[in-house]
């Protein structure tokens, strides 16, 4: 018989992408620490910033450089507005994305939300071994995306596999 896997903690930070919420009213924010911390996680930080693709990206830098951050995890800025430049900021950041993370966050919200799920643009992927998951800004949204995709590929013990499995390999050339 095989020994259960034990639960590993990561370290995760905590983006709030807007121009308006303040930390008092970041809800979505408040839903990922949450979450986070109930999972048995500790969060390294969490801040918000404004939709701006370059406050975004110093931010994120900063943490993907830190080897002390595991993941992060971004709310807000996905949609498809003139402000909306989340994917823009984080993109040119990815080593590699993780394709099918849009794709299917954007089928789980379908059955919650219907079409208006074409207007999500959740992107993920891999930067200096870290992972990166930008979510949109709605609550319902982080809390879909953290409780049926994220938390399960952040535990050690998902089979038949996870990303947490694959950590001590992001960066290997």
């Amino acid at each position: 018989m095989k020994a259960e896997k034990k639960f590993i903690p990561l370290t995760i930070a905590v983006l709030t992408i807007s121009d308006t919420r303040t930390a008092a009213e970041d809800i979505s924010g408040k839903v990922l620490a949450e979450n986070i911390i109930n999972s048995g996680h500790s969060i390294f930080e969490k801040k918000i910033v404004r939709d701006d693709l370059y406050q975004i990206r110093a931010v994120v830098s900063n943490w993907i450089a830190n080897m002390a951050v595991n993941v992060v995890i971004t709310t807000g800025g996905t949609g498809v507005t003139g402000r909306d430049g989340t994917p823009e900021a984080i993109s040119p950041l990815l080593d590699k994305k993780l394709e099918g993370f849009g794709e299917i966050f954007r089928m789980i919200s379908y059955d919650e939300i219907g079409t208006s799920t074409i207007q999500s643009r959740a992107i993920a992927g891999v930067a200096n071994a870290t992972y990166l998951f930008c979510l949109p800004g709605s609550s319902g949204a982080c809390r879909t995306a953290w409780e049926k995709l994220i938390k399960a590929q952040l535990d050690h013990r998902t089979r038949p596999c996870n990303l947490v499995q694959l950590m001590p390999r992001l960066l290997e050339t």
